[in-house]
């Protein structure tokens, strides 16, 4: 008999862990995981439990912010190693785990927008050399957008991170291709576009009261399946021998209310869902059996009430000044943990 997340990759899900704990990386494989994505806060979270102090120590005559990009690789690192056999046996179309360049590049007080540039490009061939499954994680800012060209041209493989609209998705996805058509040829060319999905809703939510009460909690998922089609329709045309998906990022419910599986079930059936390991766990329990759903859209009138009385342009302005801010702040935090553990 199936199990529920079994369920979900045999609609032809690729299913990420949103977590890079190598406990938690072991345990979601056997449940059918094929990679994973790390992010400042992830790796905070790990060292706060005190598991890694040994690991901290090793690297205690480095300077903090040192320490802390090694301790960062060598989780990342780690976790590669438990998906590399995915990334083999697919030839090099899934079994990535994601880094995250420095946050701190989007910072108030960050160098102007070239010397932004030039770190992105910089850190992304850094982070990226020697590690065929590791997936670079660029935010979709104007600095991280205008890294993209020469970081595919030189054989990157790219997770734009930080998109809620279908401006920066396209922004972004033309810049990439530009760049991979630098290449000599395309058969190792890896792009994947991270929608995020329930930060949208939260927003309208609180910001477009005159949305009708139906068709709150659609906007993140209408948006990401349109922006979906979009990528499926332009990548069709091109020569890749691997896909270039969209991840659908930011999966776990905010609302009490929702089933856990809410946005799961919603993307059921392409592309790549990262989940944090509480949603995964919850849909396991659940026994619920997932089909392809990604095609399928709301009512006719949910989507002219959307188009409507959403601002998607304004909705982008307000979540990027937060998300920037979630963005540079946990890279902060993490750095002040390290140097905190370092000094005991």
């Amino acid at each position: 008999m199936t199990s529920p997340l079994k369920s979900l990759i045999s609609s032809g899900t690729k299913l990420w862990l949103d977590s890079i704990d190598p406990d938690l990386v072991i345990k979601n494989r056997e449940m059918g995981a094929t990679g994973a994505t790390s992010n400042p806060i992830i790796v905070a979270d790990l060292l706060k439990t005190g598991r890694f102090d040994a690991d901290i120590r090793k690297l205690s005559s480095q300077p903090a912010d040192e320490a802390t990009w090694a301790i960062t690789d060598q989780l990342v690192s780690q976790a590669e190693k438990v998906f590399m056999p995915v990334w083999e046996e697919s030839a090099g179309n899934d079994g990535y785990v994601s880094f995250e360049l420095d946050p701190l590049l989007e910072d108030t007080d960050a160098p102007e927008h070239e010397e932004r540039v030039r770190q992105y490009i910089e850190l992304g061939k850094k982070w990226s050399k020697n590690h065929p499954n590791r997936m670079i994680k660029v935010p979709a800012t104007k600095a991280g957008i205008a890294a993209l060209e020469d970081l595919a041209a030189a054989g990157v493989a790219l997770n734009v991170t930080l998109i809620f609209s279908e401006r920066q998705y396209t922004e972004a996805r033309d810049v990439v291709w530009r760049g991979a058509q630098k290449l000599d040829n395309l058969d190792r060319f890896k792009s994947v576009y991270s929608i995020f999905v329930s930060r949208l809703d939260v927003y309208t939510e609180k910001n477009v009261p005159t949305l009708a009460p139906e068709s709150q909690g659609w906007v993140g998922i209408v948006n990401a399946k349109r922006i979906w089609a979009q990528n499926k329709e332009f990548w069709q045309e091109k020569a890749c021998k691997l896909d270039q998906e969209m991840i659908f990022a930011s999966t776990g419910t905010k609302k009490p209310e929702d089933p856990k599986w809410k946005y799961v079930a919603a993307f059921a059936g392409s592309d790549i869902e990262t989940n944090p390991p509480a949603t995964n766990d919850a849909v396991e329990a659940s026994g619920k059996m997932f089909e392809k759903a990604i095609d399928h859209m709301p009512d006719q009138k949910i989507l002219h009430d959307i188009d409507k009385h959403v601002d998607f342009e304004k909705l982008e302005d307000m979540l990027m000044s937060e998300g920037l801010a979630k963005f540079a702040d946990p890279q902060k935090a993490l750095l002040s943990l390290v140097k905190e553990k370092i000094a005991k």
